[in-house]
Parts: C-alpha cells; structure tokens; sequence
C-alpha cells in the first residue's frame, strides 16, 4: 500500500504537535531543552548568511570528528527526520521493498510509503526485550528488498542492539543487494559509553544521527547522514529539492554546541540517571499492571497494559491527571504506550507518580 502525495501526513506528528501537550508531558521522547543562554554565544558571533556550498566546512569538520569519519562521508540535514527522509528517498526506487522492524517510529513508515516503497516488517517482540533477531529478518527480506531500516536505540522500547547483531543484518543485507539505514539518535544517550556507529561495520551501513533528543538541542536542527562518499554526493544533489540554503544562524549554532558538547551531556547524563532511578522505582510497583522491557538507557520506554484500553487509559490519563504520553497505536502496538523520560526531573516524578495513580485503578493481573 502507497500513500496519496496529496493525503500523505504523519498521525503521531499530528498527535505531538496538537495532542501531547499536558501540564506533565511524558509523550516527549528528548531531553529536555538545553538553556541558549548556557551557550558561550554572543549576538555579534553570529551571521544570517554563509556559503552556500554543500556542506558548511566548521560544521561538517565537527561532525566528522566526532563520528571517526572523513567529512566526505557526511550529509548534514535538517535533524534526523529529513537525514531519513534523504537517506530513504536516495536508497530506493518507488516499487522497491522496504523491511523496517515492528514496532518502529510512524515517521519512518509513513516517509517510506510517500517515496512510494512497499513496505514489510519484521517482528521485536516485548518477550524478548525488543531484541532484534536477526533470523526473522531472513525470514522477511526477499530480493526485492532493497533497504532494511532499523533505530538503534529502538525506538519506542529503548532497547539497544549491538554490532555482533547489526553485522549479521548487513550481511543478510547485502546476500540481496539491500542496504541497512540505521537511526542512531537515541544511541547518543549513551554519551562516553557509546559503541561505535553502526557506519564502521561497512559500506552497506548508511546512518542518521543528530544532537536533538540526547542533548536537547532539538531547535538547532542538527542533523546528519553518514554514507559512502559516492552516496553522500547523490544525496546532497537530492537535498537541493529539500533544503536548498541551510539556515546558517544553525550551522554557527551547532558548532559552537559541538565544542561545548561535554558540557552539555554532563547536564544530559545527571537528568537521565535521576529520571532512571524514578522510572526503576515506578516500574518495580507496576508488574501486576503493566508487561515491560526495562531499558538501561535512553529516553524512552514502552510498557503494555495488562487489562484494558490503552487508548482509553491515556484519555483519561491526560484528562483527569494531567499527565501525556504516547499512544501505543502510533508504534502500531494498541495495547503499549510509549512514556518519555528525558524531560526535566522535578516534572517526569511527578508525571510518574500520576501515572502510578492513573493505573491503581485499573484491576491487577497477576504477573505469574
């Protein structure tokens, strides 16, 4: 099934940019904003207008270095959705087959429907703590499959995959001539103990990443693709359609957040290690209520009820506690909902502790 150019649209960006917001929004998947005034930034440092190359120098050098990668390697882009968008839109043909893992990110299978791809999926199971098996994508590619779309950190559960795993795609990538785009944003929220990008496995590896959600830095825009330096030529020929002249207020923005960004994951990392130890505590009280995979890092999980309505449940959850969250129908899971835990901390307790109050109502089920 295509999308109608005319009629395509994103139902989860619908929901976040018109439904998510509640006093105490756990729907939102970043951390939270990092303050402009915490930049070492001043008005006169900055211009409305830059080269209008492909690729502003200070800005690809940055993200370079940071990947371990040769700037030619790199596509910056207009945050992670457009590196998607770009990325989809240069690795298949209208017709061609796409494999992207279930539950995943609508975005992405809404994007792959408007560039006219047929798309198939392969299961991550909540059993399984959303690990990718890599057998169950043998058993969906077929050879007209021509790219396999993954997020590293999943998102919505968090669950991270390793490169043993992601070598083993590429290779059952590359037996059909497909290639493996990998979603790295969440990956960030690892910070020092990040694995290398799933870029350094291979030329069938392209990667998107961005400093929005572990750094919150969303408003920079900051985005980037990693490819072979033949696709990343294609791609930037492909973004004049898109993007013609990048706001370059941006660019100088974000390498000034690039030389600063140690700082900036400090603020990160102290936020996610207090809102993990909160969500422990929470789910530790929930089994009887809620199925879960607890992830180690991130800013996201995705729980299932155990009895009732998910839909229902986050109505009456935003209405009467005042607390979002994400819709399990938007990962195409009815029964989940996806809770963000990277917003500030005195807020994400106290949205937690609604949603413990929400879910005392429904009855328990034994976990047994």
């Amino acid at each position: 099934m295509s999308h109608s150019r005319t009629a395509a649209h994103s139902p989860y960006m619908e929901f976040a940019k018109l439904h998510s917001d509640a006093r105490y929004n756990l729907a939102a998947s970043g951390v939270a904003s990092y303050p402009l005034s915490e930049l070492p930034v001043q008005i006169r440092d900055l211009d409305i207008n830059g080269p209008t190359i492909y690729g502003y120098a200070r800005l690809q050098e940055r993200i370079a270095r940071k990947n371990n990668v040769d700037p030619e390697c790199v596509v910056a882009a207009a945050g992670t959705s457009m590196a998607n968008h770009l990325a989809m839109a240069a690795l298949f043909e209208p017709g061609d087959e796409v494999l992207i893992e279930h539950p995943t990110y609508e975005l992405l299978v809404s994007t792959a429907r408007y560039l006219g791809a047929a798309v198939r999926s392969f299961p991550r199971r909540l059993e399984n703590g959303f690990q990718i098996n890599p057998d169950e994508i043998a058993r969906n590619i077929t050879r007209r499959t021509r790219l396999i779309l993954i997020t590293n950190l999943h998102n919505p559960s968090g669950a991270l995959t390793d490169n043993d795993v992601l070598r083993a795609v590429g290779n059952i990538a590359s037996n059909v001539g497909a290639r493996v785009l990998v979603d790295e944003v969440y990956l960030e929220t690892l910070f020092e103990d990040r694995p290398p990008s799933a870029f350094s496995l291979g030329d069938q590896f392209v990667v998107t990443n961005s400093l929005t959600k572990a750094y919150g830095l969303s408003g920079l825009r900051c985005g980037w693709i990693l490819a072979e330096a033949s696709l990343t030529k294609r791609i930037w020929r492909l973004n004049d359609l898109y993007t013609a002249t990048p706001v370059h207020v941006g660019e100088l923005l974000s390498v000034v957040a690039f030389d600063n960004l140690e700082k900036i994951a400090s603020r990160a990392k102290s936020l996610l290690k207090i809102n993990h130890a909160n969500v422990d505590a929470f789910l530790d009280q929930q089994s009887e209520r809620l199925e879960f995979f607890r992830p180690r890092y991130g800013t996201v999980l995705f729980p299932k009820l155990r009895s009732g309505n998910a839909d229902d449940f986050c109505a009456q959850l935003k209405s009467k506690y005042e607390t979002s969250v994400a819709p399990g129908r938007f990962f195409d899971l009815p029964n989940h909902f996806r809770i963000g835990i990277g917003g500030e901390c005195t807020m994400t307790a106290a949205g937690l502790k609604r949603l413990s109050e929400a879910l005392a109502v429904i009855p328990a089920v034994s976990s047994r």
